[in-house]
């Protein structure tokens, strides 16, 4: 698999795209075939789908016809709107808020940019005098207490107006209990507002907690342009270029959508690239017979870490995109911190070693891409210890030759100099002080959480994951390392195997005691209808629809919820014939929460009363998965050595032996010191470590026995 020329595939290809900050890249299954095929082009940063497009170009096939044209369905994992919120490059936006409330985005949880100190600002997405105050109200019971004045929403949509304002965002408090006021409002938005960017809270999330009720919904207006802009000319150049299969967007928890449903609810992209990657790791491991894995997506400017055991990915129910944008909706839990090959690093005058938050990214890049970036970055120390090999160009030639003269001088000036100590001693405490926290970020989620991280293997993925991998797995103590075939396209490849989920949420607000399951059952059928029915929309063919229910409950008196899944189930594909959901009982909700609270915490809290706040429904449509086994290496015998390589580590000079990594066949063993290379990345692996190539061409890394420190 070649990803400096054009493949040759047949038709009915699959195609997932992952537009990073360096690469683009593609993973491409055709299905009638089991063929696969990888292709990386240069990203175009301001004009991702530029670079989008070239990609495409380069899918080679048997006949005449144009790529595009022989691609069944594209799955696009995007960090377009992420990067949008990050650099607050957003659409400018107006806010329609029930009076006494327009602070909310500043308020949040009164919580801080410092928790330990009072320095740090916040800037809401949407500016205060573009947030305007009307009368209306709801209690929290639901009681209409003040009916809308109609007159003052035209005013209001008028002034935002002549503001200038590309969206207009509604918020009402406690509209989760009682919808009417805002649905009022909304209607007479529709009938003024000359543009489809118009967001309602309730319609966005229907949940108790007005902070993040609004900030969804903010965040959801602000990029509503942004995105939908993104994707709408996306789209319109792939069907300009012959396309005329299914062009889906991957979601933040893991699954698909369409592209009308990105384009509407684009705050379910937020972190769509890195959840595709854990996706795939998923069912890499899963395949390759590791239920329980930690994996560290390395790319230019972060490490964003997951936690995957035999549930599958963790969820979370919210995340924060940078202080105080929270964005509530399920999507998989990752923890990211800034950590990555473009990281720079520093000495403070305290004389202390610090390696990012701050990065060089893909341009200029690291000091040695020869771009301007004078300072030295993770990559660069790399590249100084032999670990990468300076006169092999990355991405299989589509960055030139690096310059080692430059990463040294970076590092001299900048570190070993300030320091006092010589450059690769200088080098090797980069790495150390990188690899302290990438470390960290895998005990966040294992050892915080209540894992033991030595029953787990650490799967890297990303361009510098397999840089790390031996230190991470030393430093956690994870009991192997699990390195896919692709490292590198790992999220590309995470597009083809998501399958297309919906999720549903409304608020009970109800002691358990008294909670009318007949109007839950109701409710459950209304959000089932409304998930089936997006499933259909999207014309696509899946194996099986499975249906989740899950409710957020806790005991009175409680503040933090449990969420407790009832039970899940599967009914045929995209036929009426839905799971029965009316032989609900309040004994066996009962039974399921103490069952997963005794399981959280080792006990239960007696006779207290217990509360429902939340009801959450998914719906999943499970596409058909490929055999990974297509990836593995169909060579058989052992290749020659590229050579060898010095490589300092340690402080002593090692000679490492070369080789190229996808020309090993299965069952080859390799023992450390060596550098393992392929287009998407290296592997450095550490004397004392052995790789084995596996059945399905992953590399299973152990430590050999004595070795350990």
């Amino acid at each position: 698999m070649n990803t400096s020329t054009p493949q040759t595939l047949d038709a009915n290809l699959v195609v997932g795209v992952d537009v990073g900050g360096t690469f683009t890249d593609l993973f491409i299954l055709d299905e009638s075939s089991g063929k696969a095929s990888i292709v990386k082009v240069p990203s175009t940063r301001g004009n991702e789908s530029e670079g989008f497009m070239k990609a495409l170009e380069q899918i080679g096939t048997s006949n005449a016809q144009s790529p595009v044209q022989r691609i069944k369905t594209i799955v696009h994992g995007t960090t377009v709107g992420t990067n949008a919120l990050l650099e607050r490059k957003v659409a400018k936006t107006g806010m329609i808020t029930t009076r006494g409330f327009k602070d909310v985005l500043e308020m949040r949880r009164r919580d801080r940019p410092q928790t330990w100190g009072l320095r740090g600002a916040f800037s809401p997405v949407i500016p205060r005098h573009l947030r305007l105050e009307v009368d209306e109200r709801v209690l929290a019971d639901g009681t209409l207490h003040t009916a809308l004045d109609k007159d003052q929403i035209k005013n209001a949509v008028m002034q935002l107006l002549s503001e200038g304002c590309e969206a207009i965002c509604i918020f009402f408090i406690n509209a989760f209990a009682n919808k009417t006021n805002e649905l009022q409002a909304l209607e007479v938005v529709k009938s003024l507002w000359p543009s489809q960017f118009i967001t309602s809270a309730v319609l966005v999330l229907p949940e108790i907690r007005e902070f993040e009720r609004c900030s969804t919904a903010a965040l959801n207006a602000v990029l509503q342009p942004v995105v939908g802009e993104y994707l709408n000319k996306l789209d319109g150049s792939l069907r300009n270029a012959g396309f005329k299969g299914d062009f889906l967007i991957v979601q933040s928890n893991g699954g698909v959508m369409s592209r009308e449903t990105a384009s509407d609810m684009p705050f379910k992209t937020a972190l769509s690239g890195p959840a595709a990657g854990v996706i795939a790791c998923a069912e890499i491991a899963k395949a390759a017979g590791f239920m329980r894995v930690i994996t560290g997506d390395m790319g230019g400017t972060s490490f964003d870490v997951s936690l995957i055991d035999e549930r599958g990915a963790s969820l979370a129910s919210q995340t924060a995109i940078e202080f105080g944008l929270v964005i509530r909706s399920p999507m998989i839990q990752i923890e990211t911190i800034g950590a990555g090959g473009g990281s720079i690093a520093s000495v403070d005058s305290s004389d202390m070693l610090s390696v990012g938050p701050e990065s060089a990214g893909s341009n200029p890049g690291p000091a040695c891409y020869a771009r301007g970036n004078l300072r030295p970055t993770v990559t660069d120390a790399n590249v100084v210890l032999g670990r990468i090999a300076s006169d092999r160009p990355l991405g299989g030639g589509l960055l030139k030759p690096l310059d080692l003269g430059l990463a040294i001088e970076a590092i001299k000036v900048h570190v070993a100099d300030p320091l006092g100590i010589d450059v690769m001693s200088a080098a090797e405490a980069i790495l150390k002080v990188a690899n302290s926290k990438m470390a960290g970020a895998m005990r966040l989620v294992s050892i915080e959480k209540g894992y033991d991280p030595r029953d787990f293997a650490y799967m890297p993925f990303g361009g510098g994951g397999a840089l790390h991998v031996c230190a991470m797995m030393r430093e956690v103590g994870v009991k192997s390392g699990l390195i896919p075939r692709y490292p590198g396209v790992t999220s590309a490849l995470g597009c083809v195997i998501a399958d297309m989920r919906h999720d549903g949420v409304q608020t009970l607000n109800s002691l358990l005691s008294i909670l009318e399951v007949s109007k839950v059952t109701q409710l459950i059928q209304s959000i089932s209808d409304t998930c089936h029915k997006r499933l259909e929309q999207s014309g696509l063919k899946f194996k099986e629809v499975q249906e989740i229910l899950s409710f957020d409950m806790l005991y009175v008196g409680q503040t933090h919820t449990l969420n407790v899944t009832l039970k899940a189930g599967s009914a045929a594909p995209l036929t009426s014939a839905k799971r029965d959901w009316g032989k609900l009982s309040i004994q066996e909700i009962k039974d399921a929460f103490e069952s997963a609270y005794q399981i959280a915490f080792g006990r239960t809290l007696g006779d207290i009363a217990i509360k429902v706040l939340n009801l959450r429904f998914s719906v999943i449509g499970v596409r058909p998965k490929f055999d990974l086994g297509v990836l593995a290496p169909t060579s058989r015998d052992m290749p020659a050595p590229l050579g060898y390589q010095n490589v300092f580590h340690n402080g002593i000079q090692h000679k490492a032996v070369r080789y190229a990594r996808l020309e090993l066949p299965v069952g080859s063993s390799i023992e450390g010191p060596a550098v393992l290379e392929q287009s998407d990345t290296t592997l450095w692996l550490e004397p004392g470590f052995t790789a084995v190539v596996d059945k399905l061409g992953n590399l299973i890394l152990t430590q050999n026995a004595g070795e350990e420190d």
